[in-house]
């Protein structure tokens, strides 16, 4: 249930792309940001959190709860509120102050109901400054909170589907002239919990020989049930201001880390909790054709400078004749 410390500059930093009004005088530490617990039905289980205020004044913060599920495939949550399931479950202190530069601990606990369906169940702890209880109808704001998500497995006989739905180069690209390249695939969990695909892209050349090993979920993210996931990873570093990068400055990218031929790019990972496996396969050609003119040039006009350099010998040679 640990995971890294989190210093966050404004609320909740899962959701601060996708909710208004975030009040920038937060200034808090949270840890750990994501708990992922497993229990048995009719469990409750205790956890607990620790939160710092580093403001220069107290303040009191009201708790609330939401179920979350993907959005989209790029594994951001979608917070759909709090009528069932394990937003329903969680139990916290309802309301706290923290004092100016302290540090206190946040107690928690998840009663798992005795008929409680095997599978994943995800939710999150908010912690605002409005009272939940105090909006008309039970509305809950979700501007201005912080929060940390909870990601619940109830044991059990939990079905397993899952596997790489396509994968391909960024746009589908299969001519490069340099590099880098990057590389996507898509997820599909069918299964009734989360997974974490891990594994590599290896990038082999024209002789078979390795090229590149990339890792194909260096952040070791989550693919929820019933939803697609997108993944990327990187050959290559990407410059610095891709925009303004001359002629000859790929000429230059090109000799220093010089790819020519054919490529092809294998895709393996591993899943869920039996370590089940896919892999895909895809290719693609780079021809460094800059380079490759920069080159053509540069021999033409050393056979050029050949041949007139022999002319003029050969016409030397005759007038001393």
């Amino acid at each position: 249930m640990n995971a890294p410390k989190l210093f966050i500059l404004v609320p909740f930093l899962f959701a601060v792309t996708f909710f208004a009004g975030v009040h920038s005088a937060y200034a808090l530490t949270l840890s750990p940001v994501k708990v992922e617990v497993t229990g048995n039905p009719g469990d409750t289980l205790h956890g607990e959190l620790e939160m710092m205020n580093e403001q220069n004044f107290s303040k009191t913060y009201f708790s609330s709860f939401e179920n979350f599920e993907p959005s989209g495939d790029t594994g951001s949550p979608k917070f759909i509120g709090a009528a069932d399931g394990l937003a329903t479950w969680l139990q916290t202190d309802p309301t706290f102050t923290i004092e100016s530069g302290k540090t206190i601990k946040i107690p928690y606990t998840i009663t798992i109901p005795p008929a409680a369906e095997p599978g994943g169940y995800f939710a999150a702890i908010f912690w605002g400054e409005d009272n939940p209880s105090a909006k008309a109808g039970g509305e809950v704001s979700i501007g201005g909170k912080l929060g940390a998500l909870i990601l619940l497995r109830v044991a059990g006989d939990i079905p397993e589907a899952a596997g790489i739905q396509d994968f391909a180069t960024l746009n589908g690209t299969k001519f490069f002239s340099h590099l880098p390249i990057a590389f996507t695939y898509r997820f599909k969990n069918e299964g009734g919990d989360r997974v974490v695909p891990l594994g590599t892209v290896l990038v082999t050349n024209t002789f078979g020989s390795n090229a590149a090993t990339l890792k194909a979920n260096e952040t070791e993210g989550s693919v929820l049930p019933n939803s697609i996931r997108r993944f990327g990873t990187m050959w290559g570093a990407v410059a610095k201001d891709a925009s303004t990068t001359s002629f000859f400055d790929t000429v230059k990218e090109q000799a220093s880390d010089f790819h020519f031929g054919y490529y092809a790019a294998s895709l393996s990972l591993t899943y869920g909790a039996t370590n089940n496996t896919a892999q895909s396969s895809i290719w693609f050609l780079i021809v460094p054709w800059q380079l490759l003119l920069v080159s053509l040039f540069f021999i033409l006009g050393v056979i050029g400078i050949v041949r007139v350099y022999t002319k003029w010998v050969i016409a030397k040679s005759k007038q001393n004749v």
